[in-house]
């Protein structure tokens, strides 16, 4: 099962750790990635996700697929926030389910990896001097 969310609601960990799930699996990882208090020593007062979400969805589905064949995964759940986040909440979640720990491990670092350079959504962050995109691609 492939579970694919874009979502300007608070995202759930618990939902996206459900949706993975199986008696078959024997690791089942999650990653987590929120919105740090600083970058490169500068104090970030929020962050600003923006998506082409048909395109990002279709990329999403893709990394998961790959998951799929590559690694033996029995469900991948992928959920990325849009909008405006504030420190701490969180930017997108991850979970790989698959028979084996270390295939768990090497997909969900695939997964954020490959999200973070193929996937449509852009990242702006701001500070108490302005505001800057980071890493806008692909």
């Amino acid at each position: 099962m492939i579970d694919i969310q874009i979502s300007a609601n608070p995202l759930s960990i618990d939902s996206c750790y459900s949706a993975v799930q199986s008696p078959a699996a024997g690791g089942n990882t999650l990653f987590v990635g929120t919105v740090r208090e600083q970058t490169k020593g500068k104090a970030v007062i929020k962050l600003d996700f923006e998506a082409y979400e048909p395109m990002a969805i279709k990329e999403m589905q893709k990394i998961a697929a790959t998951i799929v064949k590559r690694w033996d995964a029995i469900h991948v759940s992928i959920h990325h926030r849009v909008g405006t986040l504030q420190i701490g909440e969180i930017a997108v979640i991850i979970a790989v389910a698959t028979p084996h720990r270390a295939a768990a491990f090497a997909a969900c670092q695939y997964a954020i990896d490959t999200l973070k350079e193929t996937v449509p959504i852009w990242k702006k962050e701001f500070f108490q001097d302005g505001a800057v995109w980071v890493a806008a691609h692909p």
